[in-house]
């Protein structure tokens, strides 16, 4: 076996060193799981309102503009598609409304983020109970012709 003297190159492979990438901090919120879905759902459902809202309020206001155009559009959304966009709207506003109480209690309460993903949970379980509640009745309202 060849000396190994400072001078010369180490030919060992075993004494090569390794470059490991660093390891993942385990338990923080926003490192893709439960945390980092809920603030990627929170802020998509936020945006969604937002536009909704926008949309409201500028087809409310064209009744002091000309009650004819207010009328043809308020007949738009008595459409199917608008009926399944309704289910999409209050899924959007059950979840956000859900997920941002979830967040007071994180915020405010002392073990709260120590509980945060059981309550991810609890918002998702307790939002398809309420969607569970509302579709049947909806499709019936959309395609049933009440």
């Amino acid at each position: 076996m060849p000396q190994k003297s400072a001078g010369t190159l180490a030919t060992d492979p075993a004494a090569t060193p390794t470059i490991k990438p660093p390891r993942r901090p385990a338990g923080t919120l926003y490192r893709g799981r439960e945390g980092m879905w809920s603030w990627v759902l929170h802020r998509i459902t936020g945006v969604a309102i937002y536009f909704f809202l926008l949309v409201h309020i500028l087809d409310t206001a064209l009744v002091r503009l000309s009650p004819e155009a207010y009328n043809a559009v308020i007949n738009t959304y008595k459409t199917p598609i608008m009926g399944l966009g309704e289910i999409g709207l209050v899924a959007a506003i059950g979840l956000h409304a859900l997920n941002g109480l979830r967040i007071i209690l994180i915020d405010f309460w002392s073990v709260g983020t120590k509980h945060q993903r059981l309550m991810f949970w609890i918002v998702i379980g307790l939002w398809l109970v309420l969607l569970a509640g509302f579709i049947p009745r909806q499709l019936m309202h959309v395609f049933g012709g009440e």
